[in-house]
């Protein structure tokens, strides 16, 4: 995540530099500092913005990355977002079977979460 979409995310969370970093549990500083680009936005923190901007949306409604993605049966048995029924939340989950394997940390699970329908429904600007 990048400090334009970290800014981005916090206004469409309709919260101040103050009370994201209350949510996300790190200093004004550090969000200032990721706002401006002076420090990398960590992944827990990241995972955690998404969270919450996942939470403001209706996305309860919308279908399972399994139907979304046409897992056969085995795979879906294996992977833990079908395991705790996280359908909407799979780019939250670590150890998903996404693209047929495990992607080995956080960021290149973001590499092809961003590019899923699933979070990019998350991530779609409203209005």
């Amino acid at each position: 995540m990048d400090s334009v979409e970290f800014s981005r995310f916090r206004k469409r969370l309709e919260r101040t530099q103050k009370e994201v970093g209350r949510l996300l549990g790190v200093s004004l500083g550090a969000v200032h500092s990721y706002e401006q680009g002076w420090r990398e936005v960590p992944p827990h923190v990241e995972r955690q913005m998404l969270f919450l901007l996942s939470r403001r949306q209706d996305i309860e409604a919308e279908e399972a990355c399994w139907d979304v993605k046409d897992c056969p049966r085995e795979r879906r048995e294996e992977c833990p977002a079908w395991q705790f029924h996280f359908g909407q939340l799979c780019w939250f989950v670590n150890g998903t079977i996404c693209e047929g394997r495990i992607q080995k940390d956080w960021q290149a699970k973001m590499q092809v979460c961003r590019k899923c329908e699933v979070l990019r429904r998350v991530l779609k600007t409203r209005g």
